[in-house]
């Protein structure tokens, strides 16, 4: 019996590796078939190990004078056994040799167990994946449970375990958070963490954390973790690790995202890294996301099991909107974990190329419609989540929790229960006509007039002077368009707020001029140069100038004819604008319609007890100027007990805020001091803030982000209101009707937009094109469309339990013909479901009018497979053995392509060209008699730039290069100068996947003979 098993085992396992053609199924077929007609006998020998191939021929009658042979040797009766390879066979035709043969065979038949045709054909149709028999809806199912592997199984008991502390709840949906969260970290070697405001991402995080150092800890290793965070959220890391005690399991530092260079340990010395507030991260031309690319891509000191290749970092980058960005921001925060032309992806092969391809359509979308704008963002974002976010994102929207039964009974049980948030209020407040056409008339000035030229200085210098400063035109835009942005927000933040910035800018101005007529201008960024020179006190600069101009490289004193001839003229021009458009706000000093609003509404509308019944209001502005003001003015006018916080107060404060509005402190602790909390942005993530209800946008969050954020502080876990309530405040003109009323405000908010431009951090990609929706309509969280597969699946394993072992039992390259019943335009078409060793991959092949082979994301493909019970089997189409195949060929080509780099190198952009043509220059100067780390260093940063490792490498070897132009030095010079560069990058070392040495391409033949043609999971073709 044994024997016969293990020979069904090895038939199977035969199966289940042959060539994927008909021919070979059909062959098999025809085994079979013989077998149960009884025109073959097979016998499996229960002690034997049976290996030399015997074939004897004996006609009939047989004996000493007929002809009769026996074949031995190594041939197999195949092809390429008798006709492709090299073949040693003797043939003897001695009687004896033929009887001994045949005497031998005989025994071992008599002693053999028989392999029932019944058995036979059972064990090909249940155990491999010729079955004709499977449905759509199974083929489905199949997918989704080889896709989603161990988390269709619900881990809440084992992950639960993690939590210690009684103080928190042990939520299904954090747990789950959990679980798919260490998935993708391991992966994909990172993952964005983007649970909407109040969900609990530091919990997680932690969580995530602690589950990894379990993970990756040793008998030798003990694993670290770095979390970087803004300044205001490193308390709530120290708490959440030191409750969780993440300590017991792994070390970790934690560190404040502006002291990157303040490492506690070496690079290699950390395991995991944790980004709090990740979106800060996300310019590429920045110097600290330089550094926190170079240390989120310097290996491990472990080493991967079984190899002697070391451990990736794995990164968590946590962000509740990292769709809320450009797409150049999104790909430059990708790129913290993985490599722009190496992804782990499936559906991208070229994460590059295709963030090139949104950039283009994004920059297209401004010189549109309104509408056009509109559709084509919201094509672009689409295609981002869809193709990139939703396989690297961990997101749970209180849609998903609520939609859910399992998290939804979970959240009652346990009595939370998340407030409803609905449309924000407008509060609006009229200008007078004189006024109303002065804030019209600002609005042009600031935007179209005024040129800041006291902030373009640099800019303005004439050669040598100007070239100490890098980027001096970009530095000096930027500081325009910021001084521009300050006054316009501080315009809508309060008038009290815009004057003293308005005078500020007034005063700097005049700083300048003076400068001029003194015969001095001083170019000094670290010092107070305004304050000095308007208050007289230059013999008091001369000598600061002089203590540290040579510790400060960026002191520069000039003359006036140091600067073009159009500077001074420009800072007079401003001058002249800026004084005049004073004098005019300070005429209307005495009145605020503004305050006089919010004071009208403070008691009916925000305290009143139907909507504030905890009579707790929160007040947020982005101007310390404003909440300043607004102080004094509810001291003045209101008996509400007023705490106000900014930057220069928060730690100071801290627990005096959770005190009196933190719901999650036990109520022993809570106190009862304040009614109304005034803020600045710094309370505006990080904070429980859910005893209050209620909040003021006393000036307009232009950022959705920043709305979302701070709603987030009251609509929280432990909320005790069952709604939130969110007031904004709208200018407009004095109209008589309501409607005017509300076209006007619009009219205010569409001329910011305007003048406020396109400043990434000052307002979103949706707000640009939505007409400012997000004042208009509830707040949409959305769905994560990923969690909700996976939570459907497993409601289909709860009502049918043993459907998930039926389905873990059915063969890979299960596949199924079908006629598709919402999609007939798929007709003629295959889908399929491919896995190499490093990632997963989804095509669809000659799709009608489309590309012949096109590969797609998880969800393009879930779309295309989803099926229902009822739908019947068809017989596999003609074309669908041809493109399976070419869709394995051309993934496994893609995938070894991007192992194989830098020898294979891919749409290679001309910035890309320069550094890797002049890394190979540089390989060339290499004495022969060099060090093989010399010459690996340089293959290094060829594989590095190729592979898109580092966003700054090819930019430095251009410097590099072009500073090199410049200079005549010797050629040993020329490396020591490239050698220290590039000691600045964790290069990876090269690896060539082929055998052969270098190879100039990789083509479809080579992947199967070295291994790396995919394995079929599933496939489905459509008639």
């Amino acid at each position: 019996m044994r024997a016969r098993q293990q020979a069904m085992d090895d038939l199977v396992s035969d199966i289940q590796e042959s060539e994927y053609t008909r021919d070979s199924e059909d062959g098999i077929r025809w085994f079979v078939d013989g077998v149960a007609s009884g025109r073959l006998q097979v016998r499996a020998h229960p002690s034997q190990r049976l290996h030399s191939k015997i074939y004897i021929f004996r006609p009939q009658p047989f004996n000493e004078h007929t002809a009769a042979s026996v074949i031995t040797g190594s041939s197999n009766l195949t092809e390429a056994g008798l006709k492709d390879n090299f073949e040693f066979n003797v043939e003897l035709r001695d009687y004896d040799d033929v009887c001994f043969a045949t005497k031998t065979f005989q025994e071992l038949w008599e002693e053999s167990t028989e392999l029932l045709p019944a058995d036979l054909q059972r064990t090909v149709t249940t155990r491999t994946y010729l079955n004709d028999e499977l449905t759509p809806y199974e083929i489905y199912l199949k997918c989704l449970v080889e896709y989603f592997g161990t988390a269709v199984e619900e881990e809440y008991g084992t992950v639960a375990d993690l939590i210690q502390n009684d103080k928190f709840y042990k939520l299904k949906y954090q747990l789950d958070a959990v679980t798919d969260g260490f998935r993708k970290l391991r992966q994909h070697h990172g993952f964005f963490l983007a649970d909407v405001v109040g969900l609990g991402k530091t919990i997680v995080g932690t969580l995530i954390a602690k589950r990894f150092c379990q993970f990756a800890r040793s008998a030798v290793h003990t694993p670290r973790v770095l979390i970087i965070a803004p300044p205001a959220l490193v308390k709530n890391w120290e708490e959440a690790t030191k409750d969780f005690a993440l300590q017991r399991f792994g070390a970790y530092d934690i560190l404040r995202n502006g002291s990157l260079h303040k490492l506690r340990h070496d690079p290699e010395d950390y395991d995991l890294i944790i980004v709090d507030e990740a979106h800060k991260f996300r310019n590429d031309t920045a110097g600290a996301y330089g550094q926190l690319q170079r240390l989120c891509k310097t290996p491990t000191r472990r080493k991967v099991p079984g190899t002697d290749t070391l451990e990736r970092k794995r990164v968590i980058l946590i962000s509740a909107t990292p769709l809320n960005n450009r797409p150049e921001d999104i790909a430059n925060m990708l790129y913290l974990f993985q490599d722009s032309k190496q992804p782990t992806l499936e559906g991208v092969d070229n994460l590059q190329h295709f963030f090139r391809q949104r950039t283009d359509e994004y920059q297209r979308l401004k010189n549109r419609s309104q509408a056009d704008m509109r559709t084509g963002l919201k094509q672009i974002y689409s295609l981002i989540r869809e193709k990139v976010l939703e396989q690297v994102t961990v997101r749970r929207t209180r849609t998903d929790l609520l939609n859910n039964e399992v998290y939804r009974q979970d959240l009652d049980k346990q009595g939370i229960v998340f407030p409803k948030v609905g449309k924000p209020y407008k509060q609006l407040y009229q200008l007078e006509p004189a006024l109303n056409a002065l804030f019209d008339e600002t609005i042009e000035v600031l935007s179209k007039e005024l040129k800041y030229n006291r902030y373009r200085a640099i800019d303005k210098l004439k050669e040598p002077k100007r070239s100490k400063y890098k980027y001096a035109k970009r530095i000096s835009d930027s500081l325009a368009h910021i001084m521009r942005t300050l006054l316009l927000k501080r315009m809508d933040s309060s008038f009290l707020a815009f004057r003293s910035s308005l005078r500020r800018f007034a005063v700097a101005n005049d700083a300048m001029v003076k400068m001029f007529a003194q015969g001095q201008i001083y170019i000094a960024p670290n010092l107070p140069v305004t304050e000095l020179i308007m208050n007289d006190r230059l013999d008091e600069l001369e000598q600061l100038v002089l203590e540290r101009a040579e510790l400060d490289p960026s002191i520069e004193v000039c003359q006036p004819e140091d600067f073009e001839p159009d500077f001074l003229p420009g800072l007079l021009a401003d001058q002249a604008l800026v004084w005049p458009l004073l004098e005019r706000w300070e005429a209307f000093k005495n009145s605020d319609p503004k305050l006089d609003a919010f004071l009208a509404a403070l008691e009916t509308v925000f305290f009143a007890l139907d909507r504030n019944p905890g009579q707790k209001l929160v007040i947020f502005s982005e101007a310390r100027d404003t909440t300043e003001y607004l102080a004094q003015q509810l001291k003045r006018f209101s008996s509400r007990r007023v705490l106000t916080i900014d930057s220069g107060n928060r730690e100071r404060l801290m627990a005096t805020v959770r005190a009196n509005f933190d719901a999650n402190l036990p109520l022993g602790q809570q106190a009862q001091d304040y009614d109304i909390l005034l803020a600045t942005e710094v309370l505006a993530e990080g904070v429980n803030l859910h005893r209050a209800s209620s909040i003021v946008n006393y000036d307009t969050p232009w950022n959705s982000t920043r709305l979302m954020q701070r709603i987030g502080r009251v609509n929280r876990i432990g909320s005790v209101a069952d709604r939130v309530y969110v007031y904004n405040f709208f200018p407009t003109a004095q109209v008589n009707s309501a409607i005017d009323l509300e076209s006007k405000a619009y009219l205010k908010l569409q001329a910011f937009h305007e003048a406020l431009g396109e400043d990434s951090e000052v307002y979103s990609p949706d707000e640009e094109t939505q007409t400012f929706g997000i004042f208009d309509k509830d707040p949409d969280e959305g769905q994560d469309a990923r969690l909700q597969r996976l939570l459907w699946l497993r409601e289909q394993f709860k009502r049918e339990p043993e459907l998930l072992d039926r389905l873990r039992r059915l063969p890979l390259r299960a596949r199924t013909g079908r006629e598709h019943p919402t999609l007939p335009v798929l007709a003629g078409s295959t889908l399929c479901y491919l896995r190499t060793h490093r990632r997963d991959g989804f095509y669809l092949c000659d799709r009608p009018g489309g590309q012949p082979l096109e590969e797609l994301s998880f969800l393009e493909a879930d779309a295309y497979l989803r099926a229902t019970p009822d739908e019947r089997p068809l017989l596999l189409p003609p074309h669908h053995h041809e493109h399976v195949r070419r869709a394995a060929s051309h993934f496994g080509v893609i995938v070894a392509q991007a192992a194989a780099q830098p020898q294979v190198i891919q749409r290679v952009a001309p910035n890309e060209r320069r550094a890797l043509d002049f890394l190979s220059g540089c390989l060339l100067l290499l004495p022969p008699d060099a060090a093989p780390a010399e010459r690996l260093q340089l293959r290094a940063a060829q594989l590095a730039v190729s592979s898109g490792t580092f966003q700054q490498l090819q930019r430095d070897v251009n410097k590099l290069q072009g500073n090199l132009k410049k200079l005549n030095i010797a050629p040993g010079e020329q490396l020591a100068l490239v050698g220290r560069l590039l000691t600045k990058y964790p290069l990876p070392i090269p690896e060539n996947p082929l055998a052969g040495g270098q190879q100039a391409e990789i083509v479809e033949e080579q992947v199967e003979a070295t291994g790396w043609l995919p394995r079929i999971i599933i496939s489905e073709s459509l008639v």
